[in-house]
């Protein structure tokens, strides 16, 4: 099988059927010692191939997603990454790394707190779980390291026909979101827990949670930041830096400036001169910008061809957008599990069906209200979709009458 090492085409062929055997249930054990026999190491971009590979195939993403765990620890320490190029400090990848290190450092620390539940006394079960508790929280933080992967990296993975990886990705992150939210819940209702029920709900709950988030580290590591830095130009990679403190950062503050060599900042020249006539009336562009951002409510436009066009950028919004998701499928701006919603809104919109869609949720303090509206012309024909959502919780409180001027500065979100 030495003819392997050098041909592509024939290593892939391999990986695939190897895959393929895990999702038959094949021991993973024994499948990782065939591969590290057989191919030794293989390069990231193979890896990433192949997963592409399979869904254009037909495998099902959720049952890549199901096995995706399994066969990444098989691949663990048989991925080539030598032809990767360097991270400058300062690079989106180099945050997203040092994350990863304090990240890791977290979950090292709840491992710890794992083996000391075996010697626990049943008197210091309460601070062991205010430990506990403190540390998932902590951890929790990985939401922002996910959502500059799927808001900001994601979008230009597609664009050069990487679409398996990154779904499947996002399927692995929401499991993260979840178990970790499980994970503090069951932290937060044990009263009364024994000692031995405490090393059960380790094993059911706990262990999994911190798993998924060390688990998610490797894969960015040794397959996708690799396949991204090959990906992306420099260009790209400027504008996920300059977005990135939108989302904001996990656990680390970056120190380091990066700019890359030749890019040049281009200035944006003011509108206020070029008005824009409507039928009852004329703004210029800055102030119909200073209008829809001042709404207390968050607005985004998705074109007929479902692709997001605009959205406001009021000083509180409730629900993150930045730039990257601009001209992107709004398909591809929502987690897997609530795409089916979002292509039945569609096409009850576009049919004609319906003209609304809401929807009320409790988010901590805030009561929010999301509706979705179909556009239409004065034919009727479909223009696009309007997402408007607002906080209301204060608006429920409200009681009685305010006939006098009374001035009141709305709570700042921090």
């Amino acid at each position: 099988m030495s003819e392997l090492i050098n041909d592509s085409k024939k290593r892939k062929e391999l990986l695939k059927h190897m895959i393929l055997q895990l999702h038959e249930g094949k021991a993973p054990d024994l499948v990782k010692k065939k591969l590290v026999r057989l191919l030794k190491k293989i390069p990231y971009r193979e890896v990433v191939e192949v997963e592409q590979e399979l869904i254009n195939e037909g495998l099902p993403e959720e049952e890549v997603l199901q096995f995706c765990d399994i066969h990444t620890r098989v691949l663990d320490g048989s991925i080539d990454q030598s032809g990767a190029k360097p991270i400058p400090p300062g690079h989106p990848v180099d945050t997203f790394l040092k994350e990863n290190q304090e990240l890791l450092i977290v979950v090292e620390e709840l491992k710890k707190l794992y083996e000391k539940a075996k010697t626990l006394s049943n008197q210091e079960i309460q601070s062991y779980f205010l430990k506990l508790k403190e540390k998932f929280n902590i951890l929790t933080d990985v939401d922002k390291h996910y959502q500059r992967k799927e808001n900001l990296l994601f979008p230009y993975l597609e664009k050069y026909g990487i679409t398996g990886p990154p779904k499947v990705m996002w399927g692995k992150h929401d499991e993260a979101r979840e178990l970790l939210k499980t994970a503090i819940e069951a932290i937060s209702v044990s009263g009364d827990i024994t000692t031995d029920e405490v090393e059960t709900l380790i094993g059911m709950v706990l262990k999994p949670a911190s798993d998924s988030v060390a688990d998610m580290t490797m894969k960015e590591e040794q397959i996708l930041f690799p396949i991204c830095m090959d990906k992306l130009s420099e260009t790209e990679w400027y504008e996920i830096y300059k977005q990135t403190i939108e989302i904001g950062f996990c656990l680390y503050d970056p120190t380091d400036e990066w700019k890359p060599e030749g890019i040049e900042e281009v200035a944006v020249e003011s509108a206020d001169g070029s008005d824009i006539q409507l039928p009852s009336g004329n703004l210029s562009q800055t102030e119909l910008l200073a209008i829809l951002n001042t709404l207390p409510i968050d607005m985004t436009f998705v074109n007929r061809n479902d692709k997001v066009r605009y959205f406001s950028q009021g000083k509180h919004r409730i629900f993150h957008r930045n730039r990257a998701i601009l001209n992107r499928d709004v398909r591809m701006c929502h987690p897997p599990s609530s795409v089916d919603v979002v292509e039945q809104i569609l096409n009850d919109f576009k049919s004609g069906k319906e003209d609304r869609a809401p929807f009320w949720i409790q988010m901590g303090e805030k009561f929010v209200h999301i509706e979705y509206f179909a556009l239409r012309d004065e034919k009727g024909n479909y223009l696009g979709t309007l997402e408007v959502s607002q906080d209301i919780a204060d608006v429920r409180k409200l009681k009685g009458e305010q006939r006098l001027l009374s001035y009141s500065k709305p709570k700042d979100d921090d």
